[in-house]
Parts: C-alpha cells; sequence; structure tokens
C-alpha cells in the first residue's frame, strides 16, 4: 500500500483521469476528497469509493479557478480527514479555437480553469502542508499541447505551457518545506478534454497506435505521488504513448 493513511485531494475526480486516479490511490491506502463542479458526478465516485471501504472519500463541490472557493475545499478536506498530503491538480477546459475565433472572455476563461486554478491550489494547499510540517506531494495534470504549437486551442496551449513552467517554479520554491512538486504530460488519454465520451478505437499518431487509457495516467500520477519518487522534483513525466518523441 505507498498511500496508507495519505489523505489526497483529486480535483476533476468524476470522471476520466481524475476518477481512475481517485480509485487507484483508494486502492493503495489513500483517503480522497473527490472534487468537481458536477455534484452527481461527485457524489457517484465518493459512494463507489465507500462502497469498497467506509468513510474512504468524501465529496467536495469546488470551483477551483475561485479563491474562495479553495480556501472552502481546504477546510473541508482538513475537517474531514484533518491532514492533507497529497494534491493532483486535474482540472482543465479546451477553448477549441484559432486566435481569430478566440475571444478575451474565451482565452481568459480557459486560462483560469486551466493555469489559475493550479497556481490557486499550489498555494493555499501548501500553506496547509507547510502548517503541518511533514512535506507533501503535488502532482499537476499538463498535456503535451503545452509542448509544441497548435492549429487550433490557442487559449489551451498557452495555459498548459503556463503550466509546465508554473510546476517547475513552484517546485524550486515549495522543496524547502519537503514538498515535491511534479506534473505529468498526457497526450489522448481518455475522453477529450470537457467531453464525456471515450473512443479507445480512434486513431492517433504515438508509437503505440491507440489513446490511452485514463488508468495508465493514473499509474504515472501514483508514482509522483508515492514515495517511490522520493527524489523526484520539478519534472514533467510523459505518458503519452511516445508521442514527444514524434514531436
Amino acid at each position: 500500500m505507498r498511500l496508507k493513511d495519505k489523505v489526497a485531494i483529486v480535483t476533476g475526480a468524476g470522471r476520466n483521469i481524475g476518477e481512475e486516479t481517485a480509485k487507484l490511490f483508494a486502492s493503495e491506502g489513500a483517503k480522497i476528497v473527490v472534487v468537481d463542479m458536477d455534484e452527481a458526478r461527485g457524489h457517484t465516485v465518493t459512494e463507489e469509493l465507500n462502497a469498497s471501504k467506509a468513510e474512504t472519500a468524501v465529496f467536495v463541490k469546488a470551483d477551483v479557478s475561485d479563491e474562495n472557493s479553495v480556501k472552502n475545499l481546504i477546510a473541508e478536506s482538513v475537517k474531514a480527514f484533518g491532514r492533507i498530503d497529497i494534491l493532483v491538480n486535474n482540472v482543465a477546459i479546451s477553448d477549441n479555437l484559432t486566435i481569430r475565433e478566440c475571444t478575451l472572455a474565451d482565452f481568459q476563461k480557459t486560462l483560469n480553469v486551466t493555469l489559475v486554478s493550479q497556481f490557486l491550489m499550489c498555494k493555499w494547499v501548501g500553506e496547509q502542508m507547510i502548517k503541518q510540517g511533514d512535506g507533501g506531494a503535488m502532482v499537476n495534470i499538463g498535456s503535451t499541447s503545452g509542448f509544441r504549437g497548435r492549429d487550433s486551442a490557442i487559449a489551451y496551449a498557452a495555459a498548459k505551457g503556463g503550466v509546465a513552467n508554473l510546476m517547475r517554479a513552484i517546485a524550486i520554491q515549495l522543496a524547502p518545506y519537503k514538498i515535491r512538486v511534479n506534473s505529468v504530460v498526457p497526450n489522448k488519454i481518455g475522453s477529450p478534454v470537457g467531453q464525456q465520451d471515450f473512443d479507445p478505437t480512434r486513431p492517433v499518431p504515438n508509437l503505440v497506435g491507440r489513446a490511452g487509457f485514463p488508468e495508465e495516467l493514473a499509474k504515472g500520477v501514483l508514482f509522483l505521488a508515492s514515495d517511490d519518487a522520493s527524489f523526484v522534483y520539478g519534472e514533467n513525466l510523459f505518458v503519452d504513448g511516445g508521442y514527444s518523441a514524434m514531436m
């Protein structure tokens, strides 16, 4: 049990990568704070986790792009389980627009949900971890879109580019408090950003010849969140079927 007695916040845990990460963490002994804006999905995942083992999970509805909502989320997490050991920043949306189509409002909304949310969560969860005094681990979900140009999704590409270097800066600044900060970088894992349906047969340009499954990314997140990665700081771990080797 790699996460025995650890408390983990997983944002966007109502489906896809977040859901599979929450389930994998719980199977490794962690208590889970399931965070989502969709109450039905969040409650469903929480109930499934608690069906396996009572009092394993709590659901908190939170807008992680809003500072007051983030502070309330942290307070509710501590109230439920007494502490926070792990943070997984998974929430994101995509604009799927070109620069000619994207309005300032579109651009700002995508940045707020995809990038600003990670700043806020790392900032305030970091303060809780520092208060606890025994470190912790943060894993941010990036994207290969943050490492290449695209012919669409101008705001998403900018936000995920920001995620990569925001993580590095936070890693440097929180390392003195024994808080490890890293990112995983997927490409076409599970359902598209903001969508529910997953077609595992759709063709994708990688070395495997298929889309990735959410549980495959979750295993990378687990590695970075666990003591197995005790000497890993500020790393962007690509879990992309070899797509980045072809960029």
